[in-house]
């Protein structure tokens, strides 16, 4: 009977040693060792990879490493292969209460008893609404062709940047008039760790060359600080106004909204639509004119104000042949003004110049124009009528002077008288 129960035994035993060995024949590995950030999290119980690799002892893993929410950290993994298989793959997946990332690496094969160090850099997910900490789970799976493991989860503690806001609306109208004021609505909230102080905001359109700003949005408190029976709110809300030129192309720009103070610097962007109505407010009813030498073309140029704003511009020519009416001309809100542009010269030929008209130190239009002279000098004409009419004048002098003389008269003329 003892022989029985001991041969029984004996069988359980080897039956047993052999679902062992089927078992760890089934694992990629059961010797790995995980690291975040270069901090230890996960040993397993056989491991002497980290002597092995860094000559130094074994330590102990911690339960409590950091990341931080919103930014990257290096995932390191290292194993011994148990197997020879091909097409591995490691993935690790970052898994909070609502949000989860996924990486993964290239495939790879792997050898018994070789060991291999796979790094993969994981996005901390940011879903720390009403804490300043919180924990993640991090999943590590490797898998190949024929075998497959997967790691114990990791619990990693995830907290808040030191600083950090987020920009939680842009608000504006939905399409922005070229020439006016629009205004933006900007919701801020803190979401670091610790407290904003002097937070100022900036609006532009880089592209434009417009920006309006800073302005102070003031201080805004951490959740830390504040809780529900807090005066003070770790949400702000801010106007601006930015007004876009009016002689600005109809399309859609980038809207950038800068906030910064001592310990931060942020931009936030948004597409927004720009319309223009008054594209061309400066027009000229003819660009080209001939004439003859001597004689002047004239040119229209008008000028049209869409604004609600006198606006004053500068008008300059280049040229020795253009002269302008107005060097400097005001132009009402919501009018026109016209510029009389003069061009001549006594020389036959083409002639090409511009007209700039400058809004302060800002050009806004470029006007070609264009003058061609052709056949004879009118000058020319001139100067020879007047030399025939002094020929002529004196001519009749002489004529007169000739016609006004009397003839001397002779002895013949008189006659003898005898008494």
């Amino acid at each position: 009977m003892n022989k029985k129960n001991l041969a029984v035994t004996l069988c359980a035993l080897t039956l047993a040693l052999f679902l062992v060995s089927t078992v760890s024949a089934g694992e990629i590995t059961t010797n790995y060792q995980v690291t975040v950030e270069g901090i230890l999290v996960l040993v397993s119980s056989n491991s002497n990879l980290v002597s092995a690799l860094s000559n130094s002892n074994v330590t102990a893993p911690s339960q409590n490493a950091a990341v931080v929410a919103g930014e990257d950290f290096t995932l390191r993994v290292y194993f011994t292969s148990n197997v020879y298989d091909t097409d591995v793959v490691l993935k690790a997946t970052l898994e909070g209460e609502k949000v989860e990332f996924d990486a993964r690496t290239s495939v790879f094969d792997v050898e018994t008893s070789s060991v291999y160090r796979k790094v993969l850099v994981m996005e901390v997910p940011y879903e720390l609404k009403d804490r300043i900490s919180d924990e993640l789970t991090l999943s590590i799976e490797i898998d190949g062709k024929n075998h497959k493991t997967t790691i114990p989860d990791i619990t990693l503690k995830v907290q808040r940047p030191s600083y950090n806001v987020d920009v939680k609306s842009i608000t504006t109208p939905s399409t922005i008039t070229a020439g006016e004021d629009f205004p933006l609505e900007i919701v801020l909230k803190n979401i670091g760790y610790n407290d904003l102080d002097d937070v100022y905001v900036s609006v532009g359109i880089s592209e434009l060359g417009i920006i309006q700003g800073p302005k102070w949005f003031g201080d805004i408190v951490s959740i830390a600080t504040c809780n529900s029976n807090c005066e003070e709110e770790d949400t702000v809300i801010g106007e601006l106004s930015l007004r876009v030129p009016y002689n600005v192309e109809p399309g859609i720009y980038e809207l950038e909204v800068l906030v910064q103070n001592d310990d931060l610097r942020i931009v936030k962007k948004k597409q927004i639509v720009i319309s223009n109505d008054f594209l061309n407010n400066i027009m000229i009813t003819t660009m080209s004119q001939t004439v003859a030498p001597g004689e002047e073309a004239s040119y229209n140029l008008l000028i049209v104000n869409p604004t609600d704003n006198v606006k004053v511009y500068r008008i300059v020519t280049d040229g020795d042949v253009l002269s302008a009416s107005q060097s400097v001309v005001a132009v009402p809100s919501g009018s026109s003004t016209t510029v009389d542009i003069k061009g001549s010269s006594d020389k036959a030929g083409k002639y090409t110049f511009n007209v700039y008209v400058f809004d302060g130190d800002t050009l806004v239009k470029t006007v070609p124009l264009e003058l061609n002279v052709e056949g004879n000098s009118s000058n020319t004409i001139v100067i020879l009528t007047i030399v025939l009419a002094i020929i002529f004048l004196v001519l009749l002098v002489v004529l007169i002077v000739l016609l006004s003389r009397k003839p001397e008269k002779t002895s013949e003329d008189f006659g003898e008288s005898y008494y």
